[in-house]
């Protein structure tokens, strides 16, 4: 077991965790404003203030994840570095994409349900 690799490790981890979770909330809740405003039928203070909580939402959940799984373990040279490295990043990447499609899923339905009520309320 060799600490100072495992601390490496680490001191590279966090910042790329977060920072992709930073990039991608970024790009997620920038593109999201136009689904919430059509939600909240152009009623922007409730529309932004929502997508903001969403925003906190995903930093949370998925900055939380990167935390949790952290653990690194018998990095005994820097080949096992790499190898840890990508594997914790790669599968954190691969989380982080599941969640933000997940997102976009929530916002298509919530435009959806959205217009079906509108067409409703002018049927009526």
């Amino acid at each position: 077991m060799n600490t100072s690799l495992e601390l490496i490790a680490y001191l590279i981890y966090l910042p790329i965790t977060v920072g992709l979770t930073t990039f991608v909330s970024q790009q997620l809740f920038k593109n999201s404003k136009i689904f919430m405003l059509d939600i909240f039928n152009q009623k922007q203070e409730i529309a932004l203030a929502t997508n903001k909580l969403f925003k906190i939402g995903f930093y949370l959940l998925n900055i939380g994840f990167a935390l949790r799984i952290i653990h690194v373990y018998n990095i005994e040279s820097y080949k096992y570095l790499v190898e840890t490295l990508s594997e914790k990043i790669g599968g954190f990447t691969i989380y982080l994409g599941i969640t933000m499609i997940f997102f976009i899923v929530f916002f298509l339905k919530g435009r959806k349900a959205s217009r079906n009520q509108m067409k409703e309320a002018s049927q009526n």
